[in-house]
């Protein structure tokens, strides 16, 4: 039997966003909001063939404890205007971008879209998200926000309405590239729009469409409508699991295996050897999570003040409160009583202060090593289909990928399994993605496959989970 091809390694980049990611004290950290930032992260990625560059977004600055949050990013550039101005200093790398479907409208985000996709000769992507409270939802004319289910319903229908808006473009039958394009009609429960597109067909025919779903009818939405997931099953044995359990979907929907790629969030520490690495690794932990930085988190799961306990001593001997004092943040933990209850018996056993549990719970470096070893422990988890690709997540901006594209990217192309340059003229052909399929096969192939809903599915929860 002829020995299989080795799978290449995809890699991406996000620029680091409202998380505890970043570190600020470092002297090499600098601004989150000038173009030079976000034009040296972007021209690092590209210089290192990465397919993309991934920008979040925040429609509300967050409040914790009814003020600003100031250890976040206080305001961001809008998303679509850094992708516009990138397009203009970069020439191969993908450009996505995070926009709500709760608080936009159709044209308006399909429009934007197609014309960073005509500017950047068809390297537009759009993160999907849903937007998942009121509090940011009072920034907009709507004043709130959309019951639960109906969010992901509007999500869905969004979507088709841009994928029609850039086939009536002129991609269908019968129209040249650049022609003007056919009338359009979309009538359901969330739009009634028509009229005529007002820009030529995006080069890539559809910008990727990029997903974020972990519940099962997540992995459902992404199978029935996304090109790419983002996940956080960064570790080998989880992100296995995850990526058999969505790939196994794609034939529901007339879809093959290379359809939809699984790009997993991770971190990356490197050293000269394993042990300064683990070191290094140590050392950016807990500047990611200061004293402050470590009450503000506990204060969340807790949901009450606790500014009176010390962080570097044990964890809070209260019970939690049960109404948030956070706002504008998603918030994960499900069961608090039970994760507070997990977390006191990990500190007794290790015996760890509060700032310490922190670090352990909430920092995740994903591969620390070598560059060799790296690269090696990438391509061994995209060779056991872990993920197609990494979105790697610096902790400095703007030079946090430096290293990683300086040391470790050679060692994957020493390996094999790692592009040599650009195979192709825009982000689909750079992902491995097919051409962009008309959006009534979309809509076709989702109607099919929930005529006959799988067996195996029992998770009815809703199909997003939102990526600040």
């Amino acid at each position: 039997m002829p020995e299989q091809p080795l799978r290449q390694v995809h890699l991406a980049a996000h620029f680091p966003g409202v998380n505890n990611t970043t570190v600020w004290s470092d002297p090499a950290s600098g601004s989150h909001i000038e173009f030079d930032s976000f034009a040296h992260l972007a021209r690092t990625a590209e210089a290192g063939l990465f397919d993309f560059f991934f920008l979040a977004e925040g429609l509300r600055l967050r409040e914790h404890q009814g003020q600003i949050f100031d250890l976040d990013v206080v305001g961001r550039p809008n998303t679509t205007a850094v992708l516009s101005a990138l397009a203009a200093v970069t020439n191969h790398i993908g450009l996505a971008g995070t926009l709500s479907s709760t608080f936009n409208e159709p044209f308006d985000i399909a429009r934007k879209l197609a014309s960073i996709d005509v500017l950047s000769s068809g390297r537009a992507a759009w993160n999907v998200v849903t937007t998942s409270n009121a509090f940011t939802g009072a920034n907009f004319r709507r004043g709130g926000y959309l019951d639960y289910a109906d969010r992901y319903l509007r999500a869905e229908d969004f979507i088709d309405v841009a994928r029609e808006l850039w086939d009536a473009a002129g991609r269908g039958p019968g129209h040249a590239a650049g022609t003007p394009g056919d009338d359009f009609s979309h009538i359901s429960d969330f739009f009634d729009i028509s009229g005529r597109f007002s820009l030529p067909s995006p080069p890539s025919g559809h910008p990727v469409i990029l997903q974020a779903g972990d519940s099962d009818s997540g992995r459902d939405f992404a199978a029935g409508s996304a090109d790419v997931i983002f996940t956080r099953h960064s570790d080998p044995e989880s992100g296995r699991k995850f990526y058999a359990d969505v790939k196994t979907r794609l034939a529901d929907y007339g879809r093959g295996e290379d359809d939809l790629k699984i790009f997993p969030g991770i971190s990356v520490i490197l050293g000269d050897t394993q042990e300064e690495a683990a070191e290094r690794s140590r050392e950016v932990a807990s500047q990611q999570v200061s004293e402050a930085g470590a009450i503000a988190f506990l204060e969340r799961v807790w949901d009450r003040d606790l500014s009176a306990f010390d962080p570097d001593g044990p964890l809070p001997d209260v019970p939690p409160a049960g109404e948030s004092i956070s706002k504008g943040r998603v918030k994960h933990i499900k069961d608090t009583e039970a994760t507070i209850a997990e977390w006191r018996a990990l500190a007794e056993a290790e015996n760890l202060t509060a700032r310490e549990l922190v670090i352990k719970v909430s920092t995740r470096h994903s591969f620390v090593g070598t560059p060799r070893q790296v690269a090696r422990d990438l391509s061994e988890a995209v060779q056991t289909r872990s993920a197609d690709g990494y979105i790697l997540v610096p902790h400095l901006t703007p030079g946090g990928l430096d290293e990683v594209v300086a040391k470790v990217v050679p060692e994957l192309q020493e390996l094999g399994v790692y592009r040599t340059e650009y195979p192709g003229q825009n982000l689909r052909e750079n992902l491995g993605l097919p051409p962009a399929r008309p959006a009534g096969e979309w809509t076709s192939n989702r109607a099919r496959a929930r005529a006959t809903p799988n067996a195996n599915s029992s998770d009815t929860s809703p199909a997003y989970r939102e990526v600040s």
